[in-house]
C-alpha cells in the first residue's frame, strides 16, 4: 500500500511561481556608468548654455572665460567617458558574459539597424566632444562661436542619449511606437539636463570658479535661469513617467507584490526626495539669499553658500546618481511579472515559456486622463515658479527695510 507522501506525489501540483532576480550587479554598473557619463555630458553642456552662460555674459569677459572653461572641462571628461562606456555595455552584452572589445567595435556600422543606431551613438559623442575643446583654453572659451559650440555639442549629445532608446526593429504600430521613442527622450532628456545641471551647479560653487566680486551678480540670475530649466525638466520627466506607469503597471499593489514594482517604488522615493530638496532650494534657501543681499550684508557670498548651498546641491546631484544606479534594476514589467505569477499559482503541472499579456491599448479616458495630467502638472510648475519669484522679490523688498538676520 502507498504511503501517504506517495499519494501525494501522484497528485497534480501547482507550479512553482516564477522568480524575478533583480539582474547581475555587475550589468546595472555597467549601464549606471553608461548612463552617468552620457546624461552627464548633456546636463553639464546645456547648464553652460542656457544658465550659467547668459548669466556670466553679463557680467565681463573674465567671468565668462572662466565659467565657460571650467563646465567644458567638465563635459570633455564625461564625453571622454562615454565612449568607452558604451563600448563597454556592447561587449558586455553578449550571451556568453565578459567583455568581447573586438566584437563590439565591429558591431558598428555592420551594416544592421542596431549597429548603425550603436555607431551613430558612439560617432555623435565623439563630435559633440571635440566640439567643446576650443571652450576649454582660456584664449577661447569667451569667443564668439562659444553659443553655437555649446549647441553642436548639446544637439549631439542629446540625440546620442536618446539613441539608446530608438528601436533597432520596426514597430508593429508605427504610431505607438514613435510616441514611446518621444516619452523616452523626454525622460531621459529631461533628466540629464535636470541632473547634468545639478552637478555643473555644484561645481562651479567650488574655489577659483567665479571671482568674489562678481558672485553676488552671477548666482542670482543664474540659479534663477537654472530654476525654469530644471522645472521644465521635472514636468518632462514627471508626465513620462507616468505614461511609462500606466504601461508597465496595472495598479498601486504592484509596486509591493512585483519586483519590478519594487524597484520602481524605490526610484519613486527616490525622485520624490529630489523634489523637496528642488522644492526647498526654490521656496526657501534661493529667497533667502536674495534678501541677504539685499538687506547688505558684505559676507562673502561663498560664506552663505558653502553652508547651505553646496551642501542641498551635492545631496540632490547623489540622489540623481542613486536614482541612475536604480533604474538598470527595472527588468519586464509589474503586469507580466503579476500575471506570469498568477498562472503559475494556478497551474496543475509543470509551465513552458511563460506567456505575457498584449501591451495596453489607449481609450478615450486613458487620452482624457493623460490631457488632464498633463494640464496639471503644467500648472503646478508655472504657479511654483510664478510663486517662488514672487516671494524672492516680497523677501528682497523687506529686508532693504529691515534687514534679516545672519544664517
Amino acid at each position: 500500500m502507498p504511503t501517504s507522501d506517495q499519494l501525494l506525489a501522484l497528485l497534480p501540483q501547482a507550479a512553482p511561481i516564477p522568480s524575478t532576480p533583480l539582474g547581475s550587479f555587475e550589468d546595472s554598473a555597467v549601464s549606471w556608468l553608461t548612463w552617468v557619463t552620457l546624461m552627464g555630458f548633456v546636463g553639464v553642456t546645456a547648464l553652460s548654455l542656457i544658465s550659467t552662460g547668459p548669466a556670466a555674459d553679463r557680467l565681463n569677459a573674465a567671468t565668462l572665460s572662466t565659467v565657460t572653461r571650467r563646465l567644458a572641462r567638465v563635459s570633455i571628461g564625461l564625453g571622454a567617458l562615454a565612449v568607452p562606456a558604451v563600448l563597454t555595455s556592447l561587449a558586455h552584452s553578449g550571451k556568453k558574459g565578459g567583455y568581447n572589445y573586438t566584437t563590439a567595435w565591429n558591431s558598428l556600422y555592420d551594416g544592421s539597424v542596431a549597429g548603425l543606431l550603436s555607431g551613430l551613438e558612439v560617432t555623435l559623442l565623439l563630435v559633440g566632444t571635440v566640439a567643446l575643446i576650443p571652450l576649454a583654453l582660456r584664449s577661447r572659451s569667451a569667443a564668439p562661436a562659444r553659443r553655437l559650440l555649446l549647441a553642436v555639442s548639446l544637439g549631439a549629445g542629446a540625440v546620442a542619449l536618446g539613441i539608446t532608446k530608438f528601436p533597432d526593429t520596426a514597430p508593429a504600430n508605427w504610431g505607438r511606437g514613435i510616441f514611446e521613442t518621444v516619452v523616452w527622450m523626454l525622460h531621459l532628456l529631461g533628466g540629464a539636463v535636470w541632473l547634468g545641471g545639478l552637478a555643473g551647479l555644484a561645481l562651479l560653487t567650488l574655489p577659483g570658479a567665479i571671482a568674489p566680486a562678481d558672485r553676488q551678480a552671477f548666482w542670482s540670475p543664474a540659479i534663477r535661469r537654472f530654476s525654469a530649466t530644471a522645472m521644465s525638466c521635472v514636468a518632462a520627466v514627471g508626465l513620462s513617467g507616468l505614461f511609462l506607469y500606466w504601461e508597465h503597471v496595472d495598479g498601486p499593489s504592484q509596486l509591493f507584490t512585483t519586483m519590478y514594482g519594487r524597484v520602481l517604488g524605490v526610484k519613486i522615493l527616490i525622485f520624490g526626495a529630489l523634489l523637496l530638496l528642488g522644492a526647498a532650494n526654490q521656496f526657501w534657501l534661493h529667497p533667502r539669499i536674495d534678501a541677504l543681499r539685499a538687506a547688505g550684508d558684505q559676507r562673502p557670498l561663498r560664506t552663505i553658500l558653502v553652508r547651505r548651498f553646496p551642501a542641498v546641491v551635492a545631496g540632490e546631484a547623489l540622489l540623481g546618481i542613486a536614482l541612475l544606479f536604480v533604474a538598470p534594476f527595472l527588468h519586464g514589467s509589474a503586469r507580466n511579472q503579476a500575471y506570469q505569477a498568477d498562472l503559475a499559482r494556478h497551474a496543475t503541472g509543470p509551465l513552458g515559456k511563460l506567456p505575457k499579456l498584449p501591451p495596453k491599448e489607449a481609450v478615450a479616458s486613458t487620452w482624457t486622463l493623460g490631457v488632464l495630467e498633463t494640464l496639471a502638472v503644467v500648472a503646478v510648475m508655472v504657479v511654483g515658479y510664478w510663486l517662488s519669484g514672487r516671494l524672492a522679490r516680497h523677501r528682497r523688498v523687506t529686508a532693504s527695510v529691515r534687514p534679516e538676520p545672519s544664517m
